[in-house]
């Protein structure tokens, strides 16, 4: 809805432009090139545009009279404006006509949590996130990049797209290696002997709860025979499922789970060698195979293969990202860690190599999270008295909570999550004021339920004034905007701003109005404008990856 008044707004503009003489492949050249924004002071009005800035150089005319000239041809109630006005210097304002607008009510009721969805498109996406090597228990960054990841993934099927959420076991090099070390000596050292861990080894208490395991299947069969590939595979099994269940807990579910020796087994990695090799992006220099990584803006070549004849691991990752464009997807997207940022050109680089084009992929980069309590960093567990694990937060604070402060800041930004703030039952805390608007909702309608009335939906506002209910009315007809926008900019954060302002305008509308009045009628229309607000809250927060209670303590 507000897509096509904006669509309509802008291509009278243009036509105006068009025929006053000011279009021009310099400034103004399509009705696309003419930008609304909505005005910070919101006395200004519902959108603004600064066009006539942009030609005063085209038109030989201060900017203030080709805003005049363009506003004395629009007629505002063929656009469904309200008023349509000029400020100096030049910045042309409109207010959207409230009535107009409120039809949006209706048709969030009518659609109902399909509301906002795109399009279905034909496009395929692999979004890869968490990928946490299974060698421990999941930490803090992995929780981010699973609150990322899942919630872009939501987003992006809403907005149409075909969309495959992917975790990559990295199951194949030295960590694993290392972790079957790790378990054997600890699997030793539950018979007595002395604890012999490699000096690459894992120290962590669920290396320990592997060996014992591992005992109770095979007892002392394997204390003088060690076997590698038994302990790996014994491992990664424990260990990843150790992993999956800690992302249930955080509602982060894949749709597969991609393993890194798969590659091997199915000649993977040779084959892109071989490719790599005969496309001529490789040469030899001091005895190793090198990448021509520089030919895609990376800042050197890259080392595929040792000297020794070993690879290096991103030989496999160029063989992973091969197998995931073989897949048929349209479009990848990596979610890698802060340690990650030197990867990108090189990812671009293989990319380009085995799919023919760099923007086949986005890489994005969470930035660093920290624990506060007090004020002060937390590091350890009280629990266990090692590193904050991911299952330690969702403890302490609830899943609800964490996902939304996860998601609440870009990614690019460092993040605080401050323990005593995420559990505070307060405004301030926006999981809890968002919560209570959907619960709020719902105790209204349960009183009015229980008052012996029956919710009827109306198809027309008659006596309640739409100018009451335009905040609302504007924000909820955002929505579907704001689904196209996330998804393309992949900006998550901006789902929950979202959340925030939209339980902003219901707590302001449910302190101003008495909702349940004697008149059936009236408390109907109000009662269908708390609904949809409760639609697309609802939505929103399931976008996110959070609860809509129907009641709080």
């Amino acid at each position: 809805m507000l897509n096509k008044l904006q669509n309509n707004i802008k291509q009278q503009l243009f036509n105006i432009l068009d025929e006053l003489g000011y279009v021009n492949e310099s400034s103004i050249k399509d009705y696309n090139d003419i930008v609304l924004e909505t005005p910070r002071d919101s006395s200004f009005g519902d959108l603004s545009t600064n066009c006539a800035m942009r030609l005063a150089k085209v038109a030989h005319k201060a900017p203030i009279m080709i805003a005049e000239e363009i506003v004395n041809k629009v007629n505002p109630k063929d656009l469904n404006l309200s008023k349509i006005s000029f400020v100096a210097p030049g910045f042309i304002n409109m207010t959207i006509d409230p009535t107009y607008l409120s039809n949006i009510i209706f048709t969030v009721n009518k659609e109902g949590s399909s509301f906002g969805n795109g399009i279905k498109n034909n496009k395929h996406i692999c979004i890869e996130y968490v990928s946490a090597n299974p060698t421990g228990i999941l930490h803090v960054g992995h929780g981010r990049g699973g609150a990322y990841g899942d919630t872009l993934s939501n987003v992006m099927t809403k907005a149409g797209y075909n969309v495959n959420r992917e975790f990559y076991i990295n199951d194949a090099g030295n960590q694993i290696t290392n972790m079957a070390l790790s378990v054997y000596a600890r699997y030793k050292e539950l018979f007595g002997l002395p604890l012999d861990l490699p000096e690459d080894g894992y120290h962590g208490k669920e290396i320990i709860d592997v060996a014992k395991l591992f005992k109770d299947e095979y007892g002392d069969k394997y204390l003088n025979n060690f076997d590698l590939k038994l302990f790996r595979t014994f491992g990664t099994k424990i260990l990843l499922d150790h992993l999956k269940k800690d992302l249930k807990s955080f509602n982060v579910e894949f749709d597969t789970w991609f393993s890194e020796t798969s590659l091997y087994e199915e000649g993977a990695v040779e084959k892109v060698l071989t490719f790599l090799k005969d496309n001529n992006f490789t040469y030899v220099q001091d005895g190793a195979t090198w990448l021509k990584t520089t030919l895609y803006r990376d800042e050197k070549d890259r080392v595929i293969v040792k000297s020794d004849g070993s690879y290096t691991y991103l030989l496999p990752d160029i063989a992973y990202h091969f197998n995931k464009l073989s897949r048929g997807y349209n479009h990848l997207i990596d979610v890698l860690g802060a340690d990650h940022h030197g990867y990108i050109d090189r990812l671009h680089a293989a990319v380009s190599m085995v799919g023919g084009n760099s923007d086949l992929i986005d890489v994005d980069i969470l930035q660093m999270v920290r624990v506060l309590e007090n004020g002060e960093e937390v590091k350890m567990s009280k629990r266990s008295g090692k590193a904050i694990t991911l299952i330690d937060l969702i403890d302490e604070v609830g899943t609800d909570a964490l996902r939304y402060f996860y998601v609440d800041k870009s990614l690019s930004t460092h993040m605080d999550l401050d323990l005593a703030f995420m559990k505070s039952k307060s405004n301030e805390n926006p999981v809890f004021y968002a919560q209570y608007a959907h619960a709020r909702i719902c105790g209204v309608f349960d009183k009015f339920a229980l008052l012996g009335n029956t919710y009827k939906e109306v198809s027309e506002f008659k006596l309640l004034d739409s100018s009451i209910i335009k905040g609302i009315s504007l924000k909820l007809a955002e929505y579907p905007s704001l689904i196209k926008e996330v998804s393309e900019s992949r900006l998550v954060h901006k789902i929950t701003h979202y959340i925030n302002e939209l339980s902003s305008l219901l707590h302001s509308f449910y302190n101003d109005e008495k909702i349940i009045t004697d008149n059936l009628d009236e408390t109907n229309e109000k009662l269908i404008v708390l609904n949809a607000v409760r639609i697309v809250l609802s939505d929103a927060l399931t976008l996110v990856g959070v609860s809509s209670p129907t009641h709080m303590e």
